[in-house]
């Protein structure tokens, strides 16, 4: 079984995380999903939102995909962990770790990236504004990493964009419905006017 492992920061998932989640679903046998901590980012919001927004996205996909799989047990900030706890889980499978172009850089600063890397296969998806170096890709062989690169290449939407202009067309309707209800991102000061109570 190949299992493609796919963890993300998303704050919040976006469209374009829901179209890499459905582009992986017809790669792999199983789209192993979860929301997780990035130990070079700060102020980060909690986990939990995080995990119910990814939860919406993945339950919005239409039609369904059974493969996709939200599994917030796979959770650490660092993959080495992450990587341990699905091999446990899925001891004979082919695990595929799934990036993003913008992470490839960072890559070889992550913890214990040597061992990581001798457990999974890298699969890297191409983003709009991240044009991959031949240079940090050959650092990552040489570090043992075997890498492909996806023939997809992802929407050019960012949370980031989200979180500064709350462009509702970037996420889907149950994640912005979501963040109104928890008042995330300061959105409660720009919920539309048909959101708020009668007489406010």
């Amino acid at each position: 079984m190949h299992i493609a492992l796919f963890g993300t920061s998303a704050d919040p998932p976006t469209l374009a995380h829901q179209q890499i989640l459905v582009w992986l679903s017809y790669h792999y046998d199983q789209v192993a999903v979860w929301a997780s901590d990035n130990p070079f980012k700060s102020h980060q919001t909690p986990l939990q939102h995080r995990t119910n927004m990814l939860q919406l996205l993945i339950d919005e996909i239409d039609p369904p995909r059974q493969t996709i799989q939200l599994h917030p047990e796979l959770s650490s900030p660092r993959a080495l962990i992450t990587v341990e706890r699905a091999r446990d889980r899925w001891p004979d499978a082919e695990l595929t770790y799934i990036i993003g172009s913008d992470l490839v850089a960072q890559l070889p600063r992550w913890y214990c990236v040597e061992e990581l890397l001798q457990q999974v296969k890298l699969l890297v998806v191409p983003r709009p504004g991240y044009v991959l170096d031949d240079a940090d890709l050959g650092e990552l062989r040489e570090l043992g990493a075997t890498v492909a690169i996806a023939d997809f290449t992802g929407l050019p939407v960012s949370s980031s964009a989200y979180r500064g202009d709350k462009d509702p067309d970037l996420i889907t309707p149950p994640v912005q419905a979501y963040i109104h209800h928890q008042h995330l991102y300061e959105c409660q000061d720009d919920a539309p006017k048909s959101l708020m109570p009668s007489g406010h």
